[in-house]
């Protein structure tokens, strides 16, 4: 089964709650790039996913970054809200600011897909030159509204792009 068949499978039709942080470090943002589809081969996106049954949006954030960047953080604030609608996905995305408290940077893993399937490719932090030289379809929508480290924290609402 191709991957984009096991992550229809796994999260398509139905709404899905993420929560995702943002980390920017000397002018750069951490940034995990997944494997996506033909058409898309890789998507770029800060660390995050999907909340769990009982588990705070805080729980959230600090376990789905280390599970995909071996790095532990702590939410600064709350950013905004994104809602992404790409049939058949659909995801409301928390956006919350972070600061990192330990760890090492590594690819981690998505523990809903199989040890074969795995769909994160590479962890990194990317500066905003190399981000504004990409093409927006490998990127998270927000950089389609936000360019630089101080628009993308300034960032408040809810946003639907």
């Amino acid at each position: 089964m191709a991957d984009s068949e096991i992550i229809t499978q796994l999260f398509g039709n139905k709404l899905r709650v993420r929560v995702s942080g943002i980390l920017i470090v000397d002018e750069s943002i951490l940034l995990v790039k997944h494997h996506f589809n033909k058409e898309n081969p890789f998507f770029w996106t800060p660390p995050g996913g999907g909340m769990e049954f009982g588990e705070s949006a805080e729980t959230t954030l600090k376990r789905e970054f280390y599970e995909e960047t071996g790095l532990q953080v702590e939410p600064v604030r709350f950013l905004f809200v994104h809602e992404f609608l790409h049939d058949p996905l659909h995801a409301i995305e928390l956006f919350f600011e972070v600061k990192l408290i330990g760890g090492e940077l590594i690819n981690g893993h998505d523990p809903e897909m199989h040890e074969h399937h795995q769909i994160i490719e590479q962890v990194a932090f990317l500066s905003f030159t190399s981000i504004q030289s990409m093409e927006l379809k490998s990127l998270h929508q927000l950089f389609s509204i936000a360019q630089n480290a101080k628009e993308i924290l300034s960032l408040e609402g809810y946003f639907k792009l």
